[in-house]
């Protein structure tokens, strides 16, 4: 158990929180929420040891362990993925030797009857007992499985660890945390390293580890799965929610009603006193009066109420040209390093004004496929972009090319604009550089803050492709929620390589799923397909076992688990038939009815793309407007039909 009692840090004598309270309890999983800045990583950095505070104290148990993972650390650049990871197992390896060197003396030594021979074999015995207690022969066999779990194939686990990028050696600290089995684990952002699998992976690990848990992340998906509790950095204060981070959401929408009508009787209560003190402050007869009020007026403790949360601010991108039918196609798209095959015959079309998404492993070939749309790299193949296609790229290194001399407002201004020119400063501060923040110039900004930044510019941007590498990595939920709206509404069509599954859901149709050098394609949303992902493998392990079954007891076991595999048909009443028929015949008029509504806007998207296809109309933005908008009744159309074709297709009468 962790206790924090009376807890305050103060930078430059401005205080981050102060008299802070809580209790990590045994098998705690604590989400710690806040705005940027907040004072979450100095949390967790005093909750370890690495940071004192100002004042108060934190309390660990005796005998308890603390393992801490930062989002920046120093990494080891002189040995193999396994050696480095063994080291979470110092003590064991240490013990190790020991055994082995108290059995090397037993074997020399000849006095078997002496005290000396007697106590040598009493410290081995009980060195190898602790030894077999803690499961040291399976240490290797834990290494493996963890790193594997993180994403690392096992032919990498000899490689030295300088070959591996920042994002992968930051696996190999997770790895070692985990194995070490803390009692308290404190992670700060640890997703923002891992693909889709791996983080899934992580999910159960901590939710099976029995360690307790204070988890830092942006990743609402994650934090979802794993936490069960909520601590909330606010006001220099820790308010401690006792629910997951969606029920803490919506907690804290009324905690903050309660807040905003408490401050303002509060304001019309200072306002009435000292409106009395102004008109009374000159009467003898009203002196007493005067002083209770001017008394009562020095009493009042200001409530503080949250910032005001943008993330409900809407946003979106300036109109432009309408591109082809298919912005992208790939046909038989190779591309290799060497002898490392990356791509291997990619096949793909992506239609305009869809939103897809590319998942895979690190190391996949997504971000190589985009390179190659973008024609930063060769490749073999043909690869087409449509005419008239605009493309706003966000590269995962899309900071560095910031004009570092200029201030943040600065930056946005000289991209942005019509209206949206008005708008800067609230879009500024939806992606936190709200206020002075924005005066500040580009060299003075961290890593994350340039992300930021980046992205805000090219939401500024006249574009119709859009491709986004790992755009989430530096945005907190608020920001990620602003640009997942604007993306929404985009007209265009939208590439979105990430991890956050949060961020996917409900905004891309299409997911391309990168593996071995294949890429496959999957209609639906990111659940749709991590649902049939794993329903195909269950599926599968069902095949086994009906084989194994059958071939164990001549098909018994395995003929019963086919039957309840398989459908059975049962009778319907006439009542049911009555039903089926009449929702039937509903269907097939809807069906009917949108066919011709189809055929309809389709005859005037053809006539109005003729007219576009005229020089003196292609920048008749009117035109263009009006396309667009009957481009999404024609979409909408179509999802209704697909909609009301495929639950006619499951009546069977």
């Amino acid at each position: 158990m962790v206790s924090v009692e009376n807890l305050s840090v103060e930078f430059s004598a401005t205080p981050l929180f102060a008299d802070v309270s809580f209790v990590i309890n045994d098998s705690d999983r604590i989400a710690l929420v806040g705005k940027n800045g907040a004072g979450k990583s100095t949390m967790l950095k005093v909750l370890c040891g690495d940071l004192k505070p100002t004042s108060g104290h934190v309390s660990v148990s005796q005998g308890q362990s603390v393992g801490y993972l930062p989002q920046v650390m120093i990494l080891s650049d002189e040995t193999t993925v396994r050696d480095e990871t063994k080291k979470a197992f110092q003590n064991i390896l240490q013990l190790k030797a020991e055994v082995e060197y108290l059995n090397k003396q037993m074997q020399e030594r000849t006095d078997y009857e002496s005290d000396e021979y007697l106590n040598l074999v009493k410290e081995f015995t009980a060195k190898h007992e602790r030894y077999m207690m803690l499961g040291a022969d399976n240490y290797e066999a834990e290494i493996e499985r963890t790193l594997c779990g993180l994403g690392f194939e096992r032919n990498d686990l000899d490689r030295q660890t300088k070959e591996f990028s920042g994002g992968w050696r930051m696996r190999i600290e997770l790895a070692k945390i985990l194995l070490q089995r803390p009692d308290v684990l404190l992670l700060d952002e640890p997703t923002n390293h891992l693909d889709i699998e791996s983080i899934q992976w992580l999910e159960n690990f901590l939710k099976q580890c029995g360690s307790s848990v204070v988890l830092v992340s942006h990743d609402r998906a994650f934090i979802n799965q794993v936490c069960t509790r909520t601590l909330e950095i606010s006001c220099k204060k820790v308010i401690d929610y006792k629910v997951k981070y969606d029920e803490y959401v919506m907690l804290r929408a009324q905690r903050r009603e309660q807040q905003l009508r408490a401050y303002e009787n509060q304001q019309k209560e200072i306002a009435d006193i000292k409106d009395f003190i102004e008109r009374f402050r000159y009467k003898p007869t009203k002196a007493v009066q005067v002083q209770s009020r001017i008394k009562q007026l020095e009493k009042i403790v200001p409530i503080e109420i949250d910032e005001i949360d943008t993330s409900a601010m809407h946003l979106s991108f300036p109109p432009c040209l309408r591109s082809g039918d298919y912005p992208v196609i790939c046909e038989e798209v190779c591309k290799s390093y060497g002898s490392h095959e990356v791509l291997h015959r990619v096949n793909m079309s992506i239609k305009r004004g869809e939103k897809v998404a590319f998942v895979g492993k690190n190391g996949a070939g997504k971000s190589t496929l985009i390179k190659c749309i973008m024609g930063e790299i060769p490749f073999e193949g043909v690869l087409k972009i449509a005419h008239q296609v605009a493309i706003g790229y966000f590269a995962q290194n899309e900071a560095q090319c910031l004009n570092e001399e200029i201030t943040v407002y600065d930056t946005i201004d000289r991209v942005a604009k019509g209206d949206i020119r008005l708008k800067i400063n609230d879009i500024l501060g939806a992606f936190m550089f709200g206020g002075e923040a924005s005066e500040k110039k580009v060299k003075f900004l961290s890593g994350g803050e340039r992300s930021r930044l980046a992205m805000i510019r090219l939401l500024m941007q006249p574009v119709n492709l859009l491709i986004m590498d790992e755009p989430t990595n530096h945005l907190d939920m608020a920001s990620k929620d602003v640009l997942k709206e604007a993306i929404k509404a985009f007209d265009g069509t939208a590439i979105i390589v990430s991890h956050d599954r949060e961020f996917l859901d409900g905004l891309v149709d299409k997911v391309y799923a990168f593996s071995g050098g294949e890429v496959r394609e999957h209609i639906g949303g990111i659940y749709d397909y991590l649902h049939e992902h794993n329903l195909t493998s269950s599926t599968q392990d069902i095949s086994q076992k009906v084989q194994n079954g059958t071939s164990k007891n001549d098909g018994k076991e395995g003929g019963q688990l086919q039957s309840i595999i398989s459908n059975q048909t049962t009778e319907l009443s006439y009542t049911e038939r009555k039903e089926l028929q009449k929702k039937r015949s509903k269907l097939e008029k809807m069906v009917k009815e949108s066919e011709s509504s189809i055929s309809e806007l389709e005859s005037k998207l053809e006539e109005l793309d003729k007219q576009l296809q005229d020089v003196d109309n292609a920048s008749n933005m009117a035109m263009v407007e009006q396309y667009s908008q009957l481009q999404k009744k024609l979409d909408a159309e179509m999802d209704k039909w697909e909609q009301w074709s495929t639950e006619l297709d499951k009546i069977i009468i």
